[in-house]
Formats: C-alpha cells, sequence, structure tokens
C-alpha cells in the first residue's frame, strides 16, 4: 500500500474537511452537554505509519488515556482516540468540575464516563461526516475506554491494519471552552481502515487507487 503515501494535497485536503465538519458537529454535541460554547478545531490530518503513530504519542511505551470502537458496515476498520493522562485529567476536571481527579491516585467512574463520552462523541461525529462524504454505510461500536501503553493498546487494530501495510488516518483534534482557549484539550484521533477499506474509501470520494 506505499500508494497511500503518493495521494495529493487534494487528498488530505478532502479528509481535513471531512474532520472539519465532524469537528463542527461534536463541538455542537459538547456545548449541549456541558452547557457552555465549546469549540473543536482540526489543526492537521495526515497519513501515517505504525512506527509514525507510536512516535507522535512519545513510543510504544508512553501510557495514555484511550477510547477505542470498532467500525462495522462498507469500510470496516478501528477508531481510537488518544489522549495523554494529562490531557485526559484537564478534560474530565473541566468537565465534572472535580478538581481532584487522577487516574493514579483519585479516578472516579464518573470521570471515566466523561472522557468515555467525549470519545463516542468526537467518533460518532466524525464517522457521521465521513459517512455523508462517502455515502458508504458505517456505524460504531459501543466505545470501550483503556488507560494503558499505546503499543499495547493499538496492537489489536494494527494485527488487521498490518497486512495493508500499517497506515491510519490522523486526524488532529484540539477541544477548547471559547472563554479560555489557552486550556485546550489536545488528542490524536486515529482512523485504522482493514486492509480492503481504504480502498473503498478512497473509491466513494473519487480517488482510485491502484
Amino acid at each position: 500500500m506505499d500508494h497511500i503515501r503518493k495521494l495529493t494535497g487534494t487528498h488530505i485536503d478532502i479528509l481535513k474537511e471531512m474532520g472539519n465538519i465532524g469537528a463542527g458537529n461534536a463541538a455542537t454535541a459538547l456545548s449541549k452537554l456541558l452547557n457552555k460554547k465549546i469549540e473543536m478545531a482540526v489543526p492537521h490530518v495526515q497519513i501515517v505509519a505504525f512506527d509514525e503513530m507510536m512516535e507522535l504519542i512519545g513510543g510504544a511505551e508512553q501510557v495514555v488515556a484511550c477510547v477505542y470502537l470498532r467500525i462495522e458496515g462498507d469500510a470496516p476498520g478501528n477508531m481510537f482516540f488518544v489522549l495523554s493522562l494529562e490531557q485526559a485529567e484537564r478534560f474530565i476536571r473541566q468537565m465534572t468540575g472535580d478538581e481532584t481527579f487522577s487516574f493514579r491516585e483519585h479516578s472516579t467512574e464518573l470521570g471515566q464516563s466523561a472522557l468515555q463520552e467525549l470519545g463516542n462523541i468526537l467518533a460518532g461525529s466524525y464517522l457521521s461526516a465521513l459517512a455523508d462524504f462517502t455515502h458508504l454505510v458505517l456505524y460504531p461500536s459501543v466505545p470501550m475506554l483503556t488507560v494503558d501503553m499505546i503499543g499495547a493498546i493499538l496492537q489489536y487494530g494494527l494485527l488487521e491494519l498490518s497486512r495493508a501495510g500499517d497506515y491510519a488516518i490522523l486526524i488532529d483534534t484540539a477541544v477548547y471552552d471559547e472563554r479560555s482557549p489557552e486550556d485546550s484539550v489536545n488528542g490524536h484521533f486515529f482512523l485504522l481502515p482493514d486492509p480492503d477499506s481504504f480502498a473503498s474509501i478512497f473509491r466513494a470520494l473519487g480517488v482510485e487507487l491502484p
């Protein structure tokens, strides 16, 4: 699948526009949930390989918070929303008002549910945007939250993806309250299509992969 590397800036722009629409939908949903104005930005979209995914997050042994779900339908695959523990704790404190929340010392079921809901909203919004762009039928499984080394978390998705060349679509994501944009929560959103799904997605976008 080295031809994935040859996708042009136009193709990446399509993916970024999809991400921007998804982010807008997610911001609306989060604003209603939190009863305050939430903004989201997609500063960067790229196609990355397995080694790059690990390095972007700090290496395979970096412990992170991750919301994972499975995509079924016309283009099956896996989705991962990955946050550093610091960023995840910041969001949970903002969302729940619990300034003592900590994965290491004071983890609560409410806090973990809040982070899972963030991942659920983001995944649903991005998946809906992708479905609208491609006219593919796509639907998510129930999201799961885990805190572990990123290498262990991604292993499941990459076992299937490895046959396709270990590539994923990365959508950088920034979530922030418009009253304090300096306190943004920044995460990595990975879409890991199954071996045949990359071609299905880009074919639906009008891009024929060799």
